[in-house]
């Protein structure tokens, strides 16, 4: 009775080889059907690198726009500048006549002097480039920016009170 147990368990085994096979055989096929469909995906990485360096490229490209107009409109502003500049002096010029009728002539030379130091400022702002005047701005602030923002404030000041009278 022994015998005949043992063809049985042989059989089974042979039985469970051959599907075995026939499933091994099927993942082969299934396997360079994925591998094509993989193929025709784009590679994410390639694909999101080409994005950055385009917007890498756009970006630069509207920076510089930006800088030029910047660059444009402080150019205007310096040239505006300057010509009030020019007005103040002109206008200081002028009343140190009356002040020297008015107050006496040593007060008169301090507005002529004065007015001699607006031209002189306005004349450097003029002759300089935006980008000078910047890094001139930057050093002076850097040495001593208590009398910057002391400058600043006094700035504001004369604004402010330039715009108040505008509006009577």
């Amino acid at each position: 009775m022994a015998t005949p147990k043992q063809p049985a368990a042989s059989a089974k085994t042979t039985a469970s080889k051959p599907k075995r096979a026939a499933k091994s055989a099927a993942k082969p096929k299934a396997a360079p059907a994925k591998t094509a469909v993989a193929k025709a995906k784009p590679n994410p990485g390639k694909v999101e690198t080409e994005v950055k360096t385009k917007m890498k490229t756009e970006f630069a490209n509207i920076k510089d726009k930006a800088a030029d107009r910047a660059r444009e409109a402080a150019t205007s502003g310096k040239d505006k500048a300057s010509e009030a500049l020019e007005g103040v002096g002109k206008i200081l010029r002028e009343s140190a006549e009356q002040i020297d009728e008015k107050v006496g002539t040593q007060y008169g030379d301090y507005a002529r002097k004065a007015a001699d130091a607006v031209d002189d400022f306005a004349t450097k702002i003029d002759a300089k480039q935006v980008d000078d005047i910047l890094e001139d701005t930057r050093q002076f602030i850097r040495k001593s920016p208590g009398a910057a923002i002391g400058a600043a404030a006094a700035i504001g000041f004369v604004l402010a009170r330039l715009v108040r009278s505008g509006r009577d």
